[in-house]
């Protein structure tokens, strides 16, 4: 292979292959690397949203001023103005390239941003990839990365958000939904004696999938199992990249410029506990194992590069389990929307509230880390709930009884990671938290659950937590009491969808250099970059939407730098 391209993109995630399919459509031979031996990286594990205000899509009114005055309202700790600007003015022609190449977003009506109580709040900003033929892709399906088995029936049958959403509440035609899963993926002969793996790409594999298609047909290179070892610095510029492949080195140059697109460092424990604001463990962490350890920090750094809200991460509260399929392994297991449900609560170790439990998940990390810090018995903390909760709801891969009913738990989870008893006060005992405490605390809550008000912490009083209430709960859709028996405890991690802090970068997603100035040929997206919101989580997609709108922009740079 050739080995002198226009670009180097490392990193094969959402950002990385739309900025190699842009710079191919603008005139510019691309080369993507992955040091992973499947592409996709935490964006195929992802719910695939992306967060654009303004993007055209759909009825919902929305405006350039409307999304600033939101951004600016709850964008906290390292961001700048002008990135904001750049994000809200390329939102939307990146979403219309996207469609362009064949892959189309579309919007869920009524899905509100996260913050919703802030001014310049709206909803439909995100947006969501429909399903994809996995078969379109040929041989190449079989090494995009999979999605965890939180967004499969049974560890098997894909779902998309709504679906998950139908099947996990029982919401009205939930039976058909799940017959005509089955029905489609088993009556699929041919499909089925190549892969047990549905051939359904939806969520961020579906995004992922449409993207590996787009360089499919215009023959962009992707080498897998090939990583970023360091940058290649010539007076001042950087010319192209180190790199790892199957244990030998190789190198690749770049006439125009490299992006970095190979994530942040959340799998680096060293990183983690010199630069994150409290104590975490990586292995709580919701990104894959060992994926992304830093590399594109680490290099750029060695390149002279400045960094921002390295104290920052994408929060998630998580559980851990036992893997059901390898002996001796506890897997993170995303609890996003678990604690938002009624007959349930949160508590710190010392058994009080901290929280009001319907917020987004990165609030909910926040609210961990703003409570650990004034009570040091945060981190974990543990979710309450009764019987009732168990007959209607999931919890993290505990689905509701009348699929998951408590015989069917494996035995060693039983008072080590889920707890159960006939009272609240031998529930204390189990978790080891004040039995006194945590009995007034959920008769306090249950009086709130009965009254429709929560005069702790206002859950179910802005349209984020309503959106996601119980139509048969009330007078607050969002809050019942906790009084059936048994009552259950699970602990609750600081897990993450990833670090968010990384190289500085300017609204041209340039890379800037310790002092102030871009350094030539140098770019970087996604989350081994500063993201632009800085310590705020805006919406579903807030993650990727970065990614792929500065990759958009990055790509247009250096074609416009390319040209002569």
């Amino acid at each position: 292979m050739n080995q002198d391209f226009d670009v180097v993109v490392c990193g094969a995630g959402a950002g990385g292959m739309l900025a190699a399919v842009r710079l191919h459509d603008l005139g510019l031979r691309a080369l993507v690397i992955e040091k992973s031996s499947r592409y996709g990286g935490t964006s195929a594990t992802s719910g695939g949203g992306i967060w654009i205000p303004d993007h055209g899509i759909g009825v919902e009114p929305d405006s350039r001023e409307q999304a600033l005055t939101y951004l600016r309202a709850v964008c906290k700790g390292d961001y700048r103005d002008d990135k904001l600007a750049a994000y809200v003015d390329h939102g939307g022609a990146m979403i219309g390239y996207l469609a362009s190449i064949g892959v189309p977003m579309v919007s869920i009506p009524g899905f509100p941003d996260y913050i919703a109580r802030a001014p310049g709040a709206s909803t439909g900003r995100s947006l969501f990839p429909p399903e994809l033929d996995g078969a379109a892709l040929g041989e190449e399906f079989h090494r995009l990365r999979d999605s965890p088995n939180g967004y499969k029936l049974f560890g098997r049958y894909a779902l998309d958000l709504q679906q998950s959403f139908t099947l996990s509440e029982r919401a009205f035609g939930w039976q058909w939904t799940a017959a005509r899963m089955l029905l489609k993926y088993w009556l699929d002969l041919r499909w089925r004696r190549k892969t047990p793996r549905d051939r359904r790409l939806t969520m961020g594999r579906a995004l992922v999938g449409g993207l590996r298609k787009a360089m499919l047909e215009r023959n962009i290179p992707l080498l897998l199992d090939c990583g970023l070892a360091g940058l290649r610095v010539e007076d001042g510029r950087v010319t192209g990249v180190d790199a790892v492949s199957g244990g030998a080195a190789r190198r690749f140059t770049a006439r125009a410029g490299i992006i970095l697109a190979a994530g942040g460092f959340e799998q680096n424990q060293k990183l983690r506990d010199e630069l994150l604001p409290v104590a975490t463990n990586r292995n709580w962490s919701l990104t894959p194992s060992g994926l992304n350890v830093g590399d594109p920090l680490i290099s750029g750094i060695a390149a002279g590069a400045a960094t921002e809200s390295l104290d920052a991460n994408w929060w998630a509260p998580s559980m851990q389990l036992p893997s059901r399929t390898e002996p001796n392994i506890d897997l993170a297991v995303p609890m996003f929307f678990d604690h938002r449900h009624p007959h349930s609560l949160c508590v710190n170790r010392l058994g009080q509230r901290f929280v009001n439990e319907s917020c987004s998940y990165d609030e909910f990390g926040q609210a961990m880390i703003a409570d650990h810090r004034r009570t040091g018995a945060n981190i974990p903390c543990w979710m309450i709930f009764d019987a009732s909760f168990r007959r209607a709801y999931p919890c993290g891969p505990i689905l509701p009884d009348f699929v998951m009913p408590d015989r069917r738990i494996p035995h060693e989870w039983w008072d080590s990671h889920v707890f159960r008893a006939g009272s609240l006060g031998a529930l204390a005992a189990k978790m080891d938290v004040p039995a006194a405490t945590l009995i007034a605390s959920v008769r306090r809550m249950n009086g709130f659950a009965r009254a429709g008000k929560d005069e702790e912490f206002g859950r179910g009083e802005n349209r984020f937590d309503l959106f996601f209430g119980k139509k048969d709960v009330g007078p607050n859709p969002c809050m019942a009491p906790v009084e059936t028996p048994p009552f259950y405890a699970v602990r609750i991690d600081l897990g993450d969808l990833g670090s968010k802090g990384g190289l500085k970068t300017d609204a041209r997603a340039r890379v800037l250099a310790t002092t102030g100035a871009p350094i030539p040929g140098l770019h970087a997206i996604g989350n081994c970059a500063g993201s632009p919101f800085g310590n705020c989580y805006p919406g579903a997609g807030g993650t990727l939407g970065p990614a792929t709108v500065f990759a958009y922009i990055a790509a247009n740079d250096l074609a416009a730098q390319a040209r002569p």
